[in-house]
């Protein structure tokens, strides 16, 4: 077919099928602010996420990176009830989640000296092995909230705007040194 037929059945041919997809609603924006931390040998991962968010009061919050090493690897695998606890040496190899003061959601993924990964809920009791190398990102226009979801009865997200803090509610700066 020549290059002219091949542009004119283009043309009129159109689109094959017009397809719809479902509008998403509008989704709030913040600003990002950024922290990164270490943590060190024998920290509980996830303990230590904890206490960061609620120290630093980040209503919404997600993890940008983690890398590092873990001895002892506790997750909650897809669809079971109770942890899982692996023990050696493993390589951090993804963090994601949210993160709020008000509860968070992270799953964590590793993998061992052969390269066998293995992912999950991130649970109570990873132990740090040499470091753990972490990005936290902030919006502080928003606050993740946890609602029961009627569809499963899971507290799932619920994203909102940030309350208006009163001045005097507002955090002091940090003083540089």
């Amino acid at each position: 077919m020549s290059l002219l037929r091949l542009f004119l059945f283009a043309l009129l041919a159109g689109p094959a099928v017009a397809q719809k997809s479902p509008a998403l609603p509008a989704a709030p924006s913040s600003p990002l602010k950024t922290y990164a931390l270490r943590l060190k040998p024998g920290e509980d991962l996830r303990q230590q996420l904890l206490a960061f968010v609620q120290a630093n009061r980040i209503a919404a919050g997600t993890m940008l990176t983690c890398v590092g090493s873990l001895t002892v690897a506790t997750v909650r695998l897809a669809n079971q009830e109770g942890p899982t606890e692996y023990r050696g040496h493993f390589e951090i190899v993804s963090l994601v989640g949210t993160l709020s003061a008000n509860g968070s959601h992270l799953h964590l993924a590793f993998s061992d000296s052969t390269g066998r990964t293995i992912g999950g809920h991130l649970l109570d009791g990873c132990r740090v092995y040499t470091t753990a190398e972490i990005v936290v990102g902030e919006l502080p226009a928003l606050e993740f909230r946890r609602e029961k979801d009627p569809t499963f009865g899971y507290q799932e997200l619920v994203v909102g705007e940030a309350p208006k803090a009163l001045p005097s509610q507002l955090r002091a700066p940090i003083k540089k040194r």
